[in-house]
């Protein structure tokens, strides 16, 4: 059984954060395990708390992991400040963890900010250049970027800008468009894109951190990248048209669709 580790933080009402990738990875029929960066208090309508873990305790439970079930592959998501940041990247380096995939949470799928400025900055120095890809949304690579990300031509310009700077993978998701949901891979001077038509359903909670961990999974597996992204979409676009409706506003998706 592969097993997938998590880094990120936790998601009271089960749509988004840990306990997506958790319930992502159970239906890959991988082991999931989870280092918690935060606590929040958040539901479909937004987030209405966060209380951050100390860096000293996120440590703790990265070595309690590495030391004894080694993950096969990494999945990193919300990380609220500087402090926090250097640790994990200390630790992924210290272990020489394998398969990283970073989602740079910046904003929530309600729109509340979730990474302090300062944090932006140790974000892109210590922990995109460890990542073996990265996926941001469009709001997160304009963020990154510094620039407007309006069409795919503005997709281009900020992917080569972040793989320039990262030396790695960079999935820019196409969600945000207006007129379709394609994303593009962009990676040693290539890009790829992954067409697809929008789908509709408002219930959109927890699908960056759902899509990412879909990726790690199929890492794990040996795929390539641009398989591990095909497969991970096929999922999200599964989990999206199931249809699921909870909650009073975005709700989440349906992570065990395909369970039998």
């Amino acid at each position: 059984m592969k097993k997938i580790l998590t880094i990120a933080g936790s998601d009271c009402s089960g749509g988004a954060g840990i306990q997506a990738d958790l319930k992502t990875m159970t239906a890959h029929k991988m082991y999931g395990m989870s280092v918690i960066t935060a606590v929040t208090a958040q539901n479909t309508t937004g987030v209405y708390g966060v209380q951050e873990v100390t860096p000293e305790f996120v440590a703790l439970q990265m070595d309690c992991v590495f030391n004894d079930i080694r993950p096969d592959a990494v999945k990193i998501g919300m990380v609220s400040n500087v402090d926090i940041i250097k640790t994990i990247a200390d630790k992924l380096l210290e272990y020489k963890a394998e398969n990283i995939v970073l989602d740079p949470v910046m904003i929530s799928t309600s729109g509340s900010k979730l990474l302090s400025d300062n944090a932006v900055d140790a974000l892109v120095k210590r922990l995109l250049p460890i990542a073996d890809i990265i996926t941001p949304n469009i709001p997160e690579a304009e963020n990154l970027w510094g620039y407007p990300v309006e069409s795919k031509n503005d997709m281009l310009g900020a992917a080569i800008y972040l793989s320039k700077m990262t030396g790695k993978g960079v999935l820019i998701k196409g969600g945000h468009l207006i007129d379709c949901a394609d994303d593009l891979f962009y990676m040693n001077g290539k890009a790829h894109w992954f067409t697809a038509h929008k789908i509709d359903n408002p219930n959109t909670h927890g699908t960056g951190c759902t899509l990412s961990s879909a990726i790690a999974c199929n890492l794990a597996l040996g795929c390539t990248m641009e398989e591990s992204i095909k497969n991970a979409k096929d999922y999200i676009t599964g989990a999206l048209m199931d249809g699921l409706n909870l909650g009073k506003d975005s709700g989440p998706l349906n992570h065990s669709y395909n369970i039998k």
